[in-house]
């Protein structure tokens, strides 16, 4: 099957990992579009190409570097992905989390995923963060699941409860820190869609009359992977912008560059949030 991910291609992307870094890391964090200035936070750090991590695939969107950074963040040894890759850069779901499926290998068992994402709830405005507390996944559901195909039985179970994917423990203590450092932090629902096209009005409608509070096109395959495996998941949406659900609004549309501003602007916020989560963390 194409882009199939097996115990023998995730061995040897970690044996090369190993060979190439001094630690051993316990959380692993996912940076999305524009975010990837907290990987300069990280602390002794081991730097890792994509492009020479066997099985890895090269991200090709502007924003997101391509490198495992791995060190100390918070108090906690961390594995860092400074930037992803997407399903609409052509390749499987399987294949944009596997360096998740490599993460649960090193001994990772926490992950913390972030994004950018359209703000579909009325009340959201560029710049706002939401933590996720549940996820749709759209492209999963149309078939792209990455646990599609034989299950390898060291991965996890067959059929691997979504419910809840996002740790509510985890959830209530990204809201303690953020109200203990004055952010505004939002909570909702992430769905997935596969793009890379923005949402059309009419999608935009549809998708907050199904239960949507932001969209992106990225995160959902690393959840469901992290899940299969075991790990506790925390999900943290930047709304870069707002989705435009009229046609009358339509001059106002998102393009990418907007997106990595908002991410500029919210790097402040966000690096607190993620590092006091972290130092919190590392105190239980």
């Amino acid at each position: 099957m194409i882009g199939l991910v097996t115990r023998e291609t995730v061995i040897e992307a970690v044996e090369y990992i190993r060979s190439h870094t001094r630690h051993k890391p316990e959380v692993g964090v996912v940076l999305g579009s524009g975010l990837s200035a907290l990987a300069d936070r990280v602390a002794d750090a081991d730097v890792i190409s994509y492009d020479d991590i066997p099985h890895f695939v090269p991200s090709t969107v502007p924003g997101h570097v391509g490198r495992l950074v791995i060190g100390v963040l918070g108090g906690v040894r961390v594995l860092l992905m400074q930037g992803r890759t997407h399903f609409y850069e052509g390749y499987s779901t399987a294949q944009v989390s596997l360096p998740v499926r490599v993460m649960q290998y090193l001994g990772v068992g926490a992950l913390i995923v972030t994004n950018a994402a359209g703000g579909i709830h009325p009340e959201f405005a560029s710049g706002d963060l939401m933590v996720i507390n549940d996820h749709i996944n759209l492209v999963g559901m149309a078939g792209q699941n990455p646990l599609r195909g034989p299950n390898e039985a060291d991965f996890g179970v067959r059929f691997p409860s979504m419910a809840p994917a996002y740790d509510p423990a985890l959830v209530t203590l990204a809201e303690e820190v953020a109200r203990e450092q004055g952010i505004t932090l939002r909570r909702g629902v992430y769905v997935m869609v596969a793009g890379p096209s923005y949402e059309t009005p009419a999608e935009i409608r549809f998708l907050r009359t199904i239960g949507a509070d932001a969209v992106g096109m990225s995160t959902v395959p690393e959840v469901v992977v992290a899940r299969h495996a075991g790990m506790r998941v925390l999900g943290i949406s930047l709304i870069s912008n707002v989705a435009i659900d009229a046609l009358e609004k339509a001059q106002g549309m998102a393009t990418h560059e907007e997106v990595l501003e908002a991410g500029r602007r919210a790097v402040p916020a966000l690096i607190a949030l993620v590092e006091g989560i972290l130092t919190r963390l590392s105190q239980s």
